[in-house]
């Protein structure tokens, strides 16, 4: 860690580090990928069936690993459970705990009725015993589906995704407002930051969905439906441009007021953040992909090249929210409370918040939903039979 100009002697050290970062970054794929979800289930949108149930998972697997950073960046994690057991009803992070329990416990339900039929059936024909009674068990001992149930089913999955929605919005909004809750901070402190959160959020579970299932759906894994490529393809450009449209009110808004927060602010965006902010974030990891989505709007012929085209969009997004986090949560500490000093952040590689184990707590999830998967299969049995085939480049798409 370097310093340069004048820091407080009780100033001196970034404390958040590269588990901070994380944590919002797989909080914000959870929400994202549950808004997909959403649009099939609640809204009615069918180009989004083959990859709804898929994003339920998907949640799912990283709702699993949301709290992981916070365990390794708290000192005793073996106390982690006393801010909800014994809660300070003023405290933001308690709050959290309580959102975080009741909107896991809505996607399991969802997921569960969502595989009802599968479950069902897998207690019925399992042979191996502890297999049907494992079965059975999740099956609450049913063995037989019937119209009625699935109807009741589709209502009730319908009423857990009006239910599900605002709590995922809430869920990663309300990281946005412990960042934007401390006043401490003028980098951090803006009624936008829920806003932006959120907002970012969506485009990175949407670019993620984008990147998986077009790698899965090329190996079969997935239903192929170029519907469904164009319209997550139209949701993330939408999702992209509110939230460009969010940041920039944010810097607008600091820029406006010009208090004396503007000074240390300015410096540390187009200096000591210049490449990570400037060049990557808004350069490389807001102009590229939507630049891109918005060609890709008024593309009708080559299908191959439109594949492509998303997969970069989206590749460079989800970049791009993870270099958000980094410049929020690792820039907003780089300046100290004198307003004239600055300090550097070098991660280290084997440290317990270090590179590695970031890397680790990253890839977590993906496993996670390799072994969902292979309990719960990605998609229904009728789909295979309504399989569009991928297009190669050079052919043209369906109008």
């Amino acid at each position: 860690m370097t310093y340069s100009e004048y820091l407080f002697p009780n100033d001196m050290h970034i404390y958040w580090s590269l588990m901070i970062v994380t944590y919002p970054f797989i909080t914000g794929l959870i929400a994202g990928a549950f808004m997909a979800s959403a649009l099939f289930h609640v809204f009615g949108l069918q180009e989004l069936k083959p990859i709804s149930r898929f994003a339920l998972l998907v949640s799912l697997a990283f709702m699993l690993c949301a709290t992981l950073p916070l365990l390794f960046h708290l000192g005793h994690p073996e106390r982690a459970l006393n801010v909800v057991v014994t809660p300070h009803w003023h405290s933001a992070m308690a709050g959290f705990g309580f959102i975080y329990s009741f909107y896991l416990v809505v996607l399991t339900m969802e997921i569960w009725l969502s595989y009802w039929e599968e479950i069902v059936t897998y207690g019925r024909t399992s042979a191996s015993g502890m297999k049907k009674t494992f079965w059975r068990a999740i099956a609450l001992g049913a063995g037989e589906t019937s119209d009625d149930i699935k109807q009741a089913n589709k209502k009730a999955i319908y009423i857990l995704g009006l239910i599900g929605i605002p709590s995922a919005c809430t869920l990663h909004g309300y990281v946005g407002f412990i960042f934007g809750s401390l006043k401490s901070n003028p980098w951090w402190s803006t009624p936008l930051m829920p806003q932006v959160f959120l907002l970012s959020a969506i485009v990175s579970g949407l670019a993620l969905l984008i990147v998986m299932y077009v790698a899965l759906s090329s190996k079969g894994y997935l239903t192929w439906s170029t519907k469904c490529l164009k319209t997550l393809c139209f949701y993330l450009w939408l999702a992209m441009l509110f939230y460009m449209i969010s940041e920039g009110l944010e810097i607008l808004f600091f820029y406006y007021e010009s208090s004396d927060a503007w000074f240390v602010i300015s410096t540390l965006l187009f200096t000591k953040l210049w490449v990570s902010f400037v060049v990557v974030q808004i350069g490389i990891g807001v102009v590229v992909p939507f630049t891109l989505l918005s060609i890709m709007l008024f593309m009708k012929e080559d299908q191959g090249l439109y594949t492509t085209m998303a997969v970069i969009a989206a590749a460079t997004a989800l970049f791009e929210v993870w270099m958000m986090r980094w410049n929020i949560v690792i820039g907003g500490q780089q300046f100290s409370k004198s307003y004239v000093g600055f300090r550097s952040y070098h991660p280290e590689w084997l440290d317990q918040e270090g590179i590695l184990t970031t890397m680790g707590l990253s890839l977590l999830p993906f496993f996670l939903l390799y072994v969902l998967t292979r309990i719960l299969p990605m998609r229904e049995a009728a789909e295979a039979t309504e399989e569009e085939k991928p297009l190669q480049s050079g052919e043209p798409a369906e109008q």
